[in-house]
């Protein structure tokens, strides 16, 4: 069965839980995290590089030793150190890691020193106020561990559409080599490049006799068979994501698309103009009467209701047939129109490659600049640079650019923004740089206004430019910071600075609605992905897909402009 690269980031990640739970050396730790992150980050599967013979200990991160292990991953599904220390480590530990705020070293510190393996123990311990009492965790934490555990459970837990992207991806290469398949497309949420799915919705055409169904049902990564007919199957995949197959005729191809990509409040919003006009619209066309007028093309049924061809990322019912009506839909921003990626590391911090590796990455990509931005000095555990050693490295970037040729690299920093507001890097450093990316990185739990106020606070220093991944959420993972963004970005307005959205498909930050928001207050963004590696970099469209839902046009992204236009911006008054 096919093993893809989220399943393997997810055995490597858990591999480092247990260790650390264990207090095993912090560089083994470490060295399994960055596996996980580099595997995350590329835009191929293992498995296909496996197939094609590929060296995996030449991947940043990833020495002979992991690179066996993963190759183990792949051929088997299983990791015998893992199934080693998961049998070492009691079981209800395991289960306390999957709760917000609860990483290894705190889960390793309440099982030392309060005895807690189980939900239950913890939620006592918690009650009964001895928590608290522990060395780094406080009564604030103990609330925050009582409320984890009362809305454990509660919602559906949706899949990364990085890691739905990658199912789907093989799932349709699978499904197009069944002959006589013609169109096939991924509808839904996932179309609509939500940063989430559900369940993935596929529509096919075929001719008569195709075997599609047949073949779908026999994949190799199918788990249970919910139900099998001659034009719809529902599959459960064995990482537990449902998919639809629906197969429907050319006719009603453009209808069924249309149908099953728009949210309910779109759809109904279309179905209405539709009624008004005398017309019938469902996933089969579009009818007057009996008689089918349209169906074949999405931009057929917008047509007959007299819409232009409205985007995907827009069909939310946030106002977009209101726009299409009056002609004034977005044109919306698209990777062609990146010109660089001011977010990225090198190895100088906790990124795996030489800042000229990031360069020549770039360059491939058709950027015309890469920041590099490499953590300050307060964040330790990714090897923060402090002044002499940010000193170095502008120096380096000095020389690299002298000789470098159809690139330009760009001196930066992601500057940690302190608890005050200050700013973690002396003011002659910040005044050599081309532009600096600031970020929050602790004190996540702050009050509302405190937080907002920490961050404006900083905006007032003249060498802040970006505010990076602004509400610091780790989809899944790790709740938003709790901000008021409007005065936020009416604060960054007044002092010319701006927001990142950042790329990372586990953060997607700034959210779709926050994009709308920067927009209508005239806040321009940047778009980029944070990238630890060379392959990093290409996860810029996720961050472009974020952008495109939140109505982004090209003019509202920083990058998208060669230097000398985003530099002059970037000037302070």
């Amino acid at each position: 069965m096919p093993v893809h690269n989220a399943e393997i980031a997810e055995i490597l990640n858990k591999v480092a839980d247990l260790l650390e739970i264990e207090e095993a050396n912090p560089f083994r730790v470490r060295a399994y995290r960055n596996a996980a992150r580099t595997v995350t980050g590329l835009p191929q599967s293992i498995a296909s590089m496996l197939e094609a013979d590929q060296d995996l200990s030449r991947l940043p991160g990833i020495g002979k030793d992991l690179a066996g292990k993963i190759r183990t991953i792949v051929e088997t599904g299983d990791l015998p150190i893992l199934n080693e220390l998961e049998r070492q480590t009691p079981s209800g530990l395991v289960v306390l890691l999957g709760l917000p705020g609860l990483g290894p070293k705190r889960v390793h510190a309440l099982h030392e020193s309060l005895g807690i393996e189980t939900l239950d123990a913890l939620a006592a311990a918690a009650r009964g106020g001895r928590i608290r009492r522990l060395p780094g965790f406080g009564a604030k934490t103990e609330n925050n561990i009582l409320r984890a555990l009362e809305t454990r459970g509660a919602g559906e837990r949706r899949t990364l559409r990085s890691t739905a992207e990658a199912i789907a991806t093989s799932l349709v290469a699978y499904l197009e080599r069944v002959p006589g398949v013609g169109g096939i497309e991924v509808a839904g949420s996932y179309r609509r490049k939500q940063e989430t799915v559900g369940d993935l919705d596929i529509l096919a055409t075929c001719g008569e006799d195709c075997p599609v169904i047949p073949r779908f049902v026999d994949y190799e990564d199918v788990a249970e068979v919910v139900s099998q007919g001659t034009t719809r199957s529902t599959l459960i995949l064995r990482g537990g994501l449902q998919v639809d197959l629906r197969v429907v005729p050319e006719r009603s191809y453009g209808a069924a698309l249309h149908y099953f990509t728009g949210s309910k409040a779109h759809n109904i919003a279309v179905r209405k103009m539709a009624v008004a006009k005398g017309l019938k619209i469902n996933e089969y066309g579009v009818f007057k009467g009996k008689r089918a007028v349209a169906g074949r093309s999405e931009q057929e049924v917008y047509a007959q209701v007299g819409l232009p061809y409205i985007e995907p990322e827009l069909r939310e019912g946030r106002g977009e047939i209101a726009a299409a009506r009056a002609g004034r839909l977005p044109k919306l921003v698209t990777l062609a129109d990146m010109r660089g990626d001011l977010h990225s590391h090198s190895r100088a911090s906790d990124g795996h490659e030489s800042i000229e590796v990031m360069a020549n990455a770039a360059r491939e990509l058709g950027y015309d600049y890469l920041a590099i931005t490499d953590h300050s000095q307060r964040v330790t555990i990714a090897h923060g640079l402090d002044a002499k050693r940010l000193a170095r490295q502008i120096a380096e970037i000095d020389r690299l650019n002298r000789r470098l040729d159809g690139i330009r690299v760009l001196k930066s920093s992601e500057v940690d923004i302190l608890e005050d507001g200050a700013l973690d890097l002396p003011d002659d450093l910040l005044e050599q740089l081309d532009l600096s990316v600031c970020a929050v990185h602790s004190k996540f739990d702050l009050s509302r206004e405190r937080q907002t106020e920490r961050i404006i606070r900083a905006m007032d220093h003249p060498g802040f430019n970006i505010l990076a991944h602004p509400t610091g959420r780790l989809i899944n993972a790790r709740p938003a910071i709790r901000l008021d963004m409007e005065r936020l970005l009416a604060a960054a307005r007044e002092r010319n600075c701006f927001l990142e959205v950042n790329a990372q498909p586990e953060r997607l930050d700034l959210t779709d609605l926050h994009c709308r928001m920067a927009k209508e207050l005239g806040v321009k963004v940047a778009i980029s992905t944070d990238g630890h590696s060379a392959a990093g970099l290409a996860l810029m469209g996720y961050g472009v897909d974020q952008a495109r839902r939140g109505w982004l046009e090209p003019d509202d992204v920083l990058n998208t402009r060669g230097w000398t236009k985003l530099s002059a911006l970037l000037k302070r008054d």
